[in-house]
C-alpha cells in the first residue's frame, strides 16, 4: 500500500516533470517526456524489486526531475563538459528532491538519503545505490536503447557493443539476469546484447 504521504511526494514530482516541453506519443497519447520515464522507473521499480523501501520508491520517481531545465549545449560541447553538465543535474535534482519532500513532511533523514541516492553520491556497494542503478540500466535497456542506436548511425559494431558493456557493467548481478528474465530487449539488439553479455562471462556461452 502507498502512504499518503508517499503518493502525495509521487504526485509532486510528477507535476514538476510534467512541465516537460518536449513530449512522447505512446498509445496514442502525448506524455511529457520526463514524466514518462519517471513512470517507467516507478514501473520498473516494482517488477524488479516491488519490496521496494519508500526512500528507493522516491528516488526513482525523481531520478531525472526537471532534467530538461538544464540544456546539454548549456556546458561545452566536450567530454570535461559532459561531466560538468552530468554533475549541475545531480545536484539540481538531488536540491529539488529534498525541497519538495520537505515540503511534503519528510524528516531530514529521509531527506538526506534520497538526495544521496539521486545525486549518485553514494558508491555501487550501496544496497540501495546499486538496485536505483539496475532500475536505471533496465528502464534504458527496454525502453530507450533502441532509440539511442537509431540516434546515432555513425557508431560501428565495435562502438555499439562497448557502450553495451559499459551500461551492463554498471549492473549487479540480478540486474543482469533481470535484462534476460524480466524486461523486453529491442529485437534488433538481442544479439550484440548477448553477445556482450558471453564475452563477460555473464551468460554461457
Amino acid at each position: 500500500m502507498t502512504s499518503p504521504q508517499l503518493q502525495q511526494a509521487l504526485d509532486a514530482f510528477d507535476a514538476r516533470n510534467a512541465q516537460d516541453p518536449k513530449h512522447t506519443v505512446v498509445d496514442g497519447k502525448a506524455i511529457p517526456n520526463e514524466l514518462l520515464y519517471a513512470q517507467r522507473m516507478s514501473a520498473m521499480l516494482q517488477r524488479y524489486r516491488p519490496d521496494a523501501s519508500e526512500v528507493l520508491q522516491l528516488a526513482a520517481r525523481c531520478q531525472h526531475i526537471c532534467r530538461w531545465s538544464i540544456a546539454r549545449d548549456s556546458y561545452p560541447m566536450t567530454k570535461p563538459g559532459y561531466h560538468q553538465w552530468r554533475n549541475a543535474l545531480k545536484a539540481m535534482h538531488a536540491k529539488l528532491a529534498s525541497d519538495i519532500l520537505r515540503d511534503v513532511g519528510y524528516d531530514d533523514i529521509t531527506l538526506q538519503r534520497v538526495a544521496q541516492l539521486v545525486g549518485k553520491a553514494a558508491p555501487l556497494s550501496d544496497p540501495d545505490m546499486q538496485t536505483l542503478e539496475d532500475v536505471i540500466v533496465l528502464v534504458f535497456v527496454e525502453d530507450y536503447l533502441q532509440a539511442f542506436v537509431e540516434q546515432h548511425p555513425d557508431y560501428d559494431t565495435p562502438k555499439l557493443l562497448d557502450i553495451l558493456r559499459k551500461t551492463l557493467r554498471k549492473t549487479s548481478p540480478q540486474g543482469r539476469e533481470a535484462a534476460l528474465t524480466i524486461i523486453r530487449l529491442p529485437d534488433a539488439l538481442v544479439p550484440a546484447i548477448t553477445q556482450v553479455m558471453q564475452e563477460e562471462g555473464w551468460l554461457p556461452a
